[in-house]
């Protein structure tokens, strides 16, 4: 894995968040598609959110201080480790997960921050990847026991299925 490429990636991603939050007018942010599914608000506040707890996790693999385990990937995170994407089904948000961090209807301004926050935390983990045990990993609810490098793959991918959905709704809401 090309740490530095996936850096980049993730970046790019979150300047993509931050470039689409300024068109989205703050009337259609919140409103929800008529056919169902997440406002724009409801996307930035998953994946944003899922992103400091997944750098959360991160930082945990890079400092060694989970608990070591020989636990792995399971078939789902073998599938989305090794194509780089998640299967073309749309899944729910795991119970676990969405109990944790309901997906809210956010403000712009609150998106902003959590981008900002996003950042700074790639900023700080990401030249530590390199330091960390394969060993020791931190469990995901879908995806299995994830080492260092695997959660910065997850951002990554997680990022950009979210930015498809972001273009799904636009479609919907006719923008």
């Amino acid at each position: 894995m090309n740490v530095a490429k996936e850096r980049k990636t993730i970046e790019t991603a979150l300047n993509a968040y931050r470039t689409q939050l300024d068109t989205i007018p703050e009337d259609l942010f919140t409103a929800s598609p008529k056919n169902g599914g997440w406002s724009f608000a409801e996307v930035y506040s998953h994946i944003l959110r899922a992103t400091l707890g997944s750098s959360i996790a991160l930082e945990r693999c890079v400092n060694n201080t989970c608990h070591p385990t020989t636990k792995k990937l399971t078939l789902l995170g073998r599938l989305m480790m090794f194509t780089g994407r998640f299967p073309p089904v749309r899944v729910k948000v795991p119970k676990a997960v969405e109990a944790k961090m309901p997906a809210r209807k956010i403000s712009k301004e609150e998106a902003k921050n959590l981008i900002i926050k996003c950042r700074k935390r790639v900023e700080e983990i990401m030249p530590l990847i390199n330091n960390a045990l394969p060993q020791s990993r931190h469990k995901h609810p879908r995806l299995g026991m994830l080492n260092a490098k695997q959660w910065v793959k997850f951002i990554r991918v997680h990022l950009l299925h979210h930015l498809k959905q972001l273009d799904r709704i636009k479609k919907v809401l006719n923008r």
